[in-house]
C-alpha cells in the first residue's frame, strides 16, 4: 500500500499564510497574523515617528500628552491630541463595522477587508510623502492613528482580545509575570513549596509577537531613512498578500448573471 505524500515544509508554510486571514480561526492562524500584524505596526510606528514627530500607535502617551497641554494652557496642543486620539477611536470603531458587516454578508471576507483597507491607506501615507511634508504632517499623522486603530482591533476581534499588536505595554507586563512565575518555581522546588504553574502557551504567543514589533520597528526606521515614505510600500504589499487569498475566494464564488 502506497503511503500518502506529506506536504513539504515550504508547502505547509504557505498554506499557512494563505489561510491566515481566514474566517476560521486556529491557535497557529492568530499567532502568524499577530506575528505579521506586529512587524507592520513596529514598522509604522517607527518610521512614522520619523516622518510626523510622534508615536502614532500609544494612546497612553497622547492622552498624558492631552493632560499635559491642558495643564499648560497649550489648547492648540490640546486640540491636536484629541484629534490622534479620535482617529484612533474612527480606526477601531472601522474595524467593527467592516467584520460585523462582513458577519452577516461575506463571512469568508470579514478579516480580509480590514487588513486590505489597511493596506490601500499605507499606499495613502506613501503618497504624501510627495508632497511638501510640513503642509501634510498633521494628515499624516492622522492617518497614522487611525490605521494603528484599525489594525488593533481587527487583531483583537480575531483573538479574542489575546493578542495586541500595536502596544506593548500589556504584553510585557504578562512576558514579567510569567517569567517571575517560572522563577519563583524553582524556589519553591528549594523550599518543598506546592508549585506555581507557568503559562507556557502565553509566553510561546507573546515572545514572537514583542520581538517582530522590534525587527518591525527597526526596519520601519531604516526604510524611512533610505527611502522616505515609500518605504511603507512593501509592507502594503505584505498586508494584501495576506488578504487577497480571502478576496479572490469571493471573486470565484460569484455567479455571473445570465
Amino acid at each position: 500500500m502506497r503511503q500518502p505524500v506529506r506536504p513539504h515544509s515550504k508547502d505547509r508554510r504557505w498554506r499557512q499564510f494563505r489561510v491566515a486571514a481566514s474566517y476560521h480561526r486556529r491557535r497557529g492562524n492568530d499567532l502568524l497574523l499577530g506575528v505579521i500584524l506586529a512587524f507592520v505596526a513596529g514598522a509604522m510606528n517607527a518610521g512614522g515617528f520619523l516622518a510626523v514627530g510622534r508615536y502614532t500607535s500609544h494612546m497612553t502617551g497622547v492622552v498624558s500628552s492631552i493632560a499635559d497641554d491642558l495643564a499648560l494652557g497649550l489648547f492648540g496642543l490640546v486640540g491636536s491630541g484629541l484629534a490622534l486620539l479620535f482617529a484612533f477611536l474612527c480606526g477601531a470603531a472601522s474595524s467593527a463595522i467592516l467584520i460585523n458587516w462582513a458577519r452577516r454578508h461575506a463571512r469568508r471576507q470579514q478579516y480580509a477587508y480590514p487588513l486590505a483597507l489597511e493596506s490601500g491607506l499605507l499606499i495613502v501615507f506613501a503618497g504624501l510623502g510627495t508632497l511638501q511634508e510640513t503642509a501634510v504632517a498633521p494628515a499624516t499623522a492622522l492617518l497614522l492613528c487611525y490605521v494603528m486603530g484599525l489594525q488593533n482591533a481587527t487583531i483583537t476581534k480575531i483573538s479574542g482580545a489575546r493578542i495586541r499588536t500595536t502596544h506593548l505595554t500589556g504584553m510585557v507586563t504578562d512576558m514579567g509575570i510569567e517569567l517571575g512565575k517560572f522563577a519563583y518555581l524553582w524556589i519553591a522546588r528549594l523550599r518543598s513549596h506546592p508549585p506555581i504553574p507557568v503559562d507556557g502557551r502565553k509566553l510561546s504567543i507573546l515572545l514572537p509577537i514583542v520581538s517582530m514589533f522590534f525587527f518591525g520597528g527597526l526596519v520601519g526606521a531604516l526604510g524611512f531613512k533610505h527611502l522616505g515614505h515609500a518605504f511603507a510600500l512593501p509592507i502594503a504589499a505584505l498586508l494584501l498578500a495576506v488578504a487577497s487569498p480571502q478576496l479572490r475566494e469571493q471573486r470565484r464564488g460569484r455567479v455571473k448573471p445570465v
